[in-house]
């Protein structure tokens, strides 16, 4: 296969009508994620609900955490073989992204991180960047976070 005939991207190619091997699109073709960067939306689009929760979590296990850590504070297992830590999650800049940031940067990619528009669909993005605050909350969390209902007594009984 490897001796075989082939066209590389772009090659000349006479039998081709725009006589390259690349091929033009079919008219009316979207392109992925051509939402223009303008109308994302700044916050989370969707009602945050634990369904949307169990989804982002289970997305960000795939996709995040081997490099982002468990926890997201960028002690993932990747570094270890010599990728660059990402930024912790629970940095100040971060805490004060709006969520597009995050939508982007799982969009596009940033730094040595790639993107993985290919990978995660959108619902599938603000799915995790609602997990990913749900994780930036439980590190910054006070008792008044927790409803009255769901406490458990000081005593422990």
């Amino acid at each position: 296969m490897y001796t075989q005939p082939k066209f590389t991207p772009y090659a000349p190619d006479p039998r081709a009508p725009q006589g390259t091997s690349a091929r033009l699109l079919v008219p009316g073709v979207q392109p992925r994620d051509s939402v223009p960067a303008e109308q994302i939306p700044k916050s989370i689009p969707v009602p945050v609900t634990m369904a949307l929760l169990k989804r982002g979590q289970e997305r960000f296990n795939i996709y995040c955490v081997p490099c982002h850590g468990l926890v997201g504070n960028g002690e993932g297992i990747l570094p270890e073989y010599g990728f660059p830590n990402p930024p912790s999650y629970f940095k100040p800049m971060l805490l004060g992204a709006p969520d597009r940031h995050f939508y982007e940067v799982i969009t596009k990619g940033k730094d040595k991180m790639y993107s993985y528009a290919d990978r995660v669909p959108p619902s599938d993005r603000w799915a995790i960047v609602a997990y990913i605050r749900a994780l930036q909350r439980s590190q910054h969390a006070t008792l008044a976070d927790v409803p009255s209902g769901t406490r458990i007594p000081e005593d422990g009984q």
